[in-house]
């Protein structure tokens, strides 16, 4: 098993519960492909270095999991096509 982060930019242009759903799909993703989430953090809303989608600001939600070398690819591919998810990025994290 391997660390990943899973961190997702969401539209700030959608209600509290609509947002809360969209985290919980990249959660239930990420133990649909066999990982265990670790820590989930929500940063808030943040302003954006640059205009994406005519927004200025968006939601920052950090997902922290351990998996097989397979899943972070299998997730990307469903969170890529979500609506309300502006930017995502996986990354393998360091072993600590």
């Amino acid at each position: 098993m391997n660390k990943y982060e899973l961190a997702v930019v969401v539209s700030a242009k959608i209600e509290d519960d609509e947002r809360a759903a969209v985290v919980d799909k990249c959660k239930a993703y990420i133990e649909r492909f066999g990982g265990t989430i670790v820590n989930v953090e929500d940063w808030g809303k943040k302003r954006l270095a640059y205009e994406v989608q005519k927004m200025k600001e968006a939601f920052y939600y950090f997902i922290q999991f351990d998996a097989d070398s397979t899943a972070p690819e299998q997730i990307e591919n469903r969170v890529r096509i979500m609506d309300n998810v502006i930017r995502y990025l996986c990354v393998k994290r360091d072993a600590e």
